[in-house]
């Protein structure tokens, strides 16, 4: 292909270490089965939990009768919600979101009074043996008194709906994510809404009075997975002193152990979690599901405990994203310049609040300098699992209605897709529908290398063909974080750090300090500490791990160079303003026939002062927001609907790529779980509420042989706020996808497709449909 480029990366500074690619230092435990994973783990005198999971999508617990299970040989415990006291549930409790409000968590972990979802958890069960905890979960009879379920949010608003939660009341402060309970003296119907918010800015009415073209458009999403390998799974222990030693596979171990002390009314002093390595998470592991009943269960039996999930228990028990409907009316003069935007996002958030509507909201229309705008956030709760974060959480269904809506207005106005997008991007200083103002950005830089690529403008010939664009926002979090380097006596450095390792990020904090050091990264040695060998860090998630934790191992570095000069300092007995510190060797600045090497001074470090170690802990802000524009060109067929990805091209603004290598598998695999969303995937569920297709046999996932090679173009805008000019970079690449094949295929076929997933019997549906007209 003459016109072929694969991937690129538009450098704009160069370091030494940071922007390399070494081979990451947990590589050879991976591929050779040394490194241990949650399930891995092997305790003597360990039994395996086991949950009882309703059948019923909602339905009233009555009883609960164990005895005959606990009569069996071989099994050493049963727990219920009985075994730990019931939270209020009050609004005051809210943290984080409402699935941290205490009672609907705990509620989530093992059912109270009701079921909520098909999947929900009812007891816990140790034994021998995992058979033998099967058998003994089908020996626990439970009286259910089955109850009408609603399976989507339209169902849900109705009047004469039933209610999940009849002490649930709807809150319309922005500030909060969802609703709380009602006080005991409300005796009021209860709801189903446990969020509504809205954003106003400028005069909308005014913005679409004076548009010369105005697109309304609905599109409606189903809740998909982000199908991790690995299910979830959690072992716990109980100590002589009284504490509990936790194992978990998750996204943010200090979390976990935060979770726990509250669910189960002890200090943070006396949980420790060891984090295990993590196959995959994409945000959803950032939540608790089996490690307290382990707890329980291990309470219970003086035994050590380990549940891990089935893949139906994942596929039914944990959180997909959520269902949505998003409608959408946008305005602007024939010249193409936007005047107005409105969007309704109404969000299901599963048996409890939370949704990502707030996401959705915020990213929306944050690519855009939009003057006139208004956003209306809905967030209801349905007999479905809690929905949960899935990499850029709420972007990728708002992003699917509002590009798609934009690709309809271009060709009204006959306006080629970047330009328009150029014309209309948000830059520094434009104020988002939200509030915030945009910080300095690459939106533009970003867009413009998609419409100079060579793809863009590529000849694409034959039937039923079409090229599609879309563009993504994600804003990118931050957190506390913290990280220790100690320095070895031959050079080494052992760096240990408090984020989870999804994707490499080992390998991007030693080069971040490596490059403080001026030593090579392979004499950085990285770990990932447990919550009682480093300072509190925040969940790996919102693409910020890599932006605090990193910055916490650069500071951790200055730390150590610090030291380092006052050890060359004293040797020379001169003052240490004297001593530069240059790539790694310290020496005098008016003598340069004064040198110690780094690995001179680490071996002399007890001998003039003692071990040096570096310790940092960090909060730092202005994480940099980031655009995303993929392109991709589709060809289907018209007889059985398949939709045959030919090129694909991701376009993405990362500020400075500390691996390069590891920004463009987080750039692919993103587009890919975005491919798959906009194709395949989708939760099929019934009209009582139970999913059909929980296995992986029968929810659809791209392979690679589904799949082109994904090529990416990482252009740098360094984030000023950084010192290395980081931004994100893992959530942004799935929220373009779904409204890029959209538009692929509306060129290729003239039909819209509103609804995802576009799988074939939903294209054929949209041809025979045009075809009746």
């Amino acid at each position: 292909m003459a016109d072929y480029q694969p991937n690129v990366v538009l450098s704009t500074k160069e370091f030494k270490v940071v922007g390399s690619r070494p081979i990451r230092h947990d590589g050879a435990d991976k591929v050779t089965g040394r490194a241990q994973y949650g399930a891995d783990i092997q305790l003597q005198g360990l039994l395996h939990g086991k949950i009882l999971r309703s059948p019923h999508a909602h339905a009233k617990i009555k009883s609960i009768d164990a005895s005959k299970a606990l009569a069996m040989p071989g099994v050493h415990a049963v727990v219920t919600s009985a075994d730990w006291e019931q939270p209020s549930g009050k609004v005051e409790d809210l943290a984080e979101g409402s699935i941290h409000n205490l009672r609907f968590m705990s509620n989530n972990v093992l059912a109270y009074d009701k079921a909520l979802y098909k999947g929900h958890a009812i007891a816990g069960v140790a034994a021998d043996s995992p058979h033998l905890a099967e058998e003994a979960l089908a020996a626990i009879k439970v009286d259910y008194e089955v109850l009408k379920p609603v399976v989507n949010f339209r169902d849900a608003l109705k009047d004469d709906a039933p209610i999940l939660h009849e002490r649930l009341q709807s809150l319309s402060n922005p500030g909060l994510r969802a609703g709380g309970y009602k006080p005991d003296d409300d005796t009021s119907k209860g709801t189903n809404l446990a969020n509504k918010f809205e954003f106003k800015m400028g005069d909308i009415e005014k913005g679409f009075q004076e548009s010369d073209v105005i697109v309304e458009k609905e599109t409606n999403t189903s809740a998909v997975h982000q199908g991790y390998i690995e299910p979830h799974t959690g072992t716990a222990q109980w100590n002589t002193d009284g504490s509990l030693t936790v194992w978990s596979s998750t996204q943010g171990h200090f979390n976990v152990r935060d979770l726990m002390s509250r669910l189960l009314g002890m200090p943070v002093s006396k949980i420790k979690v060891i984090p295990m390595e993590i196959g995959g998470g994409f945000g959803a592991k950032g939540i608790i599901y089996s490690e307290p009943v382990a707890a329980l269960l291990a309470k219970k039996a003086n035994r050590p405990v380990k549940v891990t999930m089935s893949r139906t228990e994942v596929f039914e028990a944990s959180g997909p994203t959520s269902g949505t409907n998003v409608r959408v009316k946008l305005g602007a003069t024939n010249d193409g310049k936007l005047l107005a935007a409105e969007a309704h996002l109404t969000f299901e958030s599963g048996a409890f609040p939370g949704s990502p509507v707030p996401g959705g909201c915020n990213c929306i229309f944050s690519p855009y300098d939009i003057p006139n705008t208004y956003l209306e956030g809905i967030d209801v709760v349905v007999n479905k699992p809690k929905s949960a974060a899935y990499r850029a959480p709420g972007a990728p269904a708002a992003a699917f209605a509002m590009e798609t809506a934009i690709d309809e207005l271009c060709e009204k106005l006959g306006m080629d897709p970047i330009e328009f997008r150029l014309l209309n991007s948000a830059k520094e200083g434009t104020r988002r529908a939200t509030g915030p103002l945009m910080p300095y950005v690459g939106f533009v830089e970003t867009l413009t290398a998609a419409k100079e690529h060579p793809h863009y403008s590529a000849p694409l010939e034959g039937p039923n063909r079409g090229r599609g664009v879309a563009s993504g926002f994600w804003g990118n979090g931050t957190g506390p974080a913290s990280a220790v380097a100690i320095v070895n006596s031959d050079g080494t450095v052992n760096l240990v750090e408090g984020s989870a390792d999804l994707s490499g990020t080992r390998v991007a904090f030693a080069q971040q300090a490596a490059e403080v050091l001026g030593i090579a990264v392979e004499d950085i040695k990285p770990s990932v500490g447990d919550t009682e060998s480093v300072g509190f860090t925040s969940n790996s998630g919102g693409s910020g791990a890599t932006f605090k934790t990193g910055w916490a191992c650069y500071e951790a570095a200055q730390d150590v160079k610090r030291q380092m000069i006052a050890r060359a300092a004293k040797i020379w007995d001169i003052s240490e303003d004297n001593v530069e510190y240059v790539d790694g060797v310290l020496q005098h600045k008016s003598d340069p026939e004064l040198k110690l090497t780094f690995r001179q001074v680490a071996a002399r470090q007890n001998a003039t002062g003692g071990p040096i170690t570096g310790h940092a802990g960090v909060n730092p802000g202005g994480a940099g927001p980031v655009i995303a524009t993929h392109i991709v060109d589709v060809e289907v067929d018209p007889d059985t609907g398949k939709v045959t990805i030919l090129r694909y091209t991701a376009v993405q603004d990362v500020g400075k790529a500390i691996h390069p290598g590891y920004v463009e598998g987080q750039i692919q695999g993103g587009a890919v779980q975005g491919i798959g969303w906009g194709l395949n995937e989708e939760y099929f569920t019934n009209d009582q509420g139970v999913m059909m297709n929980s296995t992986f046999l029968d929810y659809r996932m791209p392979t690679s042989l589904d799949l082109p090679m994904i090529d990416t173009v990482i252009v740098e805008v360094a984030n000023p706020n950084h010192p290395f000019g980081v931004r994100g970079v893992g959530e942004v690449p799935i929220v373009p996808p779904m409204a890029a094949i959209s538009n692929a295929i509306h060129a290729a076929l003239g039909v819209r497709l509103d609804r995802l997933p576009m799988s074939p019997g939903v294209i054929l549906e949209a041809l025979w449909e045009k075809e009746g007209k």
